[in-house]
């Protein structure tokens, strides 16, 4: 497409976003959660249709040498259709935040004075690979009341393109104006660039994918950005830590799922039990197939199972098998290393220390702060939010998992009886 073409389209679609806004931010739960539910069971008898064109794009991403683990996350299988199908089930579960009052309070004047939970607006979200996203961001930002510009990778623009058009037929269905959740039909780059300066249409734009998109769109938006770079957790195994406890809690942390950016890329062990711990603890992972790259002191404790990390790997995001592990002093230096290396997503300790897990809970900056326990846990789910639709690592306008609250803000709404300002 032509530059004149791309701007004239995507100012047609956050127009419309604009104003189906609007009309979306006064729907009722109700019709909400029936439009959630039959979104789930249209997508179940549609299922032949999807994965028929889920297969165009796995097609067409092995002739391109797509990886195993890219063409993973593209794939759409029967299963795949049920998990968004229980996805949307759950969020129409969820207590609708939008309209929730809260903080009412008299002032001397005599006004009342409280705050409105209320939408966002106009949501762009940018994303690769996963088609799931399509469904997951479209039924947040439905249940929250904002409208969403959903922009998929080219590599799965029939997937997402098929499941756009399921949620357009429900919308219709229900009455609902389709502008509510629109998919760009086309995969031209310089889309995302118009879309990125719309910021008259458009609130917010959430990126979802690896650190240089997220970069890329953070330069070259116009419009606020809700940025989660990349995730570089640290586990802290204190002095005195109930070391039964701590090897189980690192596995989970390295092994469930390494390419998740809630998995542990760093280990700091107090210098006080790396001897007896750091053996233990190295066997464990590597029965499990993880590289280890150390510190001086931990590859003398642990003589040639470690390999001497450089300069390099000290705050590296791997998303594999490979682990970072440094026997600090204490305390402070566990949380002066994770100052200087951490990305601000996940950080947990290991101690019996009630003071060591205090300070670490005040001092340590990240959206999730952990005490004995997996950095696994920083997710929407776990957190009892039922789903998200991204984790922020920066602290406007939300820190962590972002679910339903945290797609409204709130307004302050006031209640007179003619009164004046003095």
């Amino acid at each position: 497409m032509e530059r004149a073409q791309i701007e004239a389209t995507v100012l047609e679609m956050v127009k419309k976003a604009k104003g189906a806004a609007r009309s979306l931010g006064a729907m009722s739960a109700a019709l909400k959660n029936a439009v959630l539910l039959d979104v789930g069971e249209a997508l179940i008898a549609q299922q032949p249709y999807i994965i028929a064109e889920n297969l165009k794009d796995m097609t067409a991403g092995e002739q391109k040498g797509l990886s195993a683990a890219m063409l993973d996350r593209l794939r759409i299988t029967e299963k795949g259709i049920m998990d968004m199908v229980q996805g949307l089930r759950e969020v129409a579960a969820l207590e609708d935040p939008v309209g929730e009052v809260s903080d009412m309070r008299r002032r001397p004047s005599g006004i009342v004075v409280g705050r409105m939970r209320v939408p966002l607006g106009v949501i762009l979200m940018i994303y690769e690979s996963r088609p799931n996203v399509t469904i997951d961001s479209a039924a947040l930002c439905l249940k929250a009341g904002n409208a969403v510009i959903l922009r998929g990778g080219s590599e799965a623009i029939h997937s997402n393109l098929a499941l756009a058009k399921v949620l357009r037929q429900v919308l219709a269905k229900h009455g609902v104006d389709p502008a509510v959740a629109q998919v760009l039909d086309f995969t031209d780059r310089e889309g995302v660039d118009v879309l990125l300066t719309q910021e008259a249409y458009i609130d917010l734009v959430i990126p979802r994918g690896g650190e240089g998109l997220i970069r890329a769109v953070t330069e070259k938006s116009r419009i606020p950005v809700l940025k989660h770079y990349k995730g570089v957790c640290h586990c802290f195994v204190d002095a005195g830590a109930d070391q039964e406890m701590a090897i189980p809690i690192i596995l989970n942390a390295k092994v469930q799922r390494p390419s998740a950016c809630n998995s542990l890329e760093g280990l700091l062990v107090h210098r006080e039990i790396a001897e007896e711990f750091l053996p233990k603890a190295v066997h464990a992972l590597k029965k499990e197939g993880v590289r280890i790259l150390g510190c001086h002191s931990s590859c003398l404790i642990c003589n040639e199972t470690i390999e001497p990390a450089a300069d390099s790997d000290w705050g590296t995001e791997f998303l594999d098998l490979a682990l970072t592990v440094k026997v600090v002093s204490g305390l402070d230096e566990a949380m002066d290393y994770i100052d200087q290396h951490g990305s601000k997503h996940t950080e947990t300790i290991v101690t019996r220390s009630y003071e060591h897990s205090q300070r670490f809970l005040r001092e340590v900056d990240a959206s999730a702060v952990l005490v004995n326990a997996s950095t696994r846990f920083n997710d929407g789910g776990q957190f009892g939010l039922g789903a998200e639709i991204g984790i922020s690592t920066t602290k406007l306008h939300a820190y962590g998992p972002m679910g339903l609250k945290e797609l409204t803000t709130q307004k302050y709404i006031v209640y007179g009886a003619g009164e004046t300002r003095a």
